[in-house]
């Protein structure tokens, strides 16, 4: 997995775009908004910030990771960023991720 993210993340250095970063556990789905150039984080959200965990009875599931994307798609939108790349980290584009990139497009990043 860390080898196939290193190669996603080399590419999306190459292109030079902000980038959607996921991290996925048992428990919980973490999402970041990163600037390569500046080396910042613009934004993030996860399971573990309170106001999510009173919507959501589990943060290991897909609905978790839906309300996650729409979260990471309006703390971007408010940042000023619209277009992005989705590094999802060496992890399958299924399920949880799947579901967290989905939301994040109708929130309005493009990818």
């Amino acid at each position: 997995r860390i080898k196939r993210s290193q190669k996603t993340r080399k590419k999306i250095a190459e292109l030079g775009v902000i980038r959607l970063s996921v991290h996925r556990t048992n428990l919980h789905i973490y999402a970041q908004l990163i600037d390569n150039r500046n080396s910042k984080v613009i934004a993030s959200a996860s399971t573990l910030e309170g106001e999510v965990r009173e919507e959501i009875a589990s943060g290991s599931n897909i609905m978790a990771a839906t309300i996650i994307g729409k979260r990471i798609a309006e703390k971007g939108k408010k940042c000023g960023v619209s277009k992005i790349a989705f590094d999802r980290s060496g992890y399958k584009y299924h399920g949880r991720v799947k579901a967290l990139a989905d939301a994040a497009r109708e929130g309005g990043l493009e990818f």
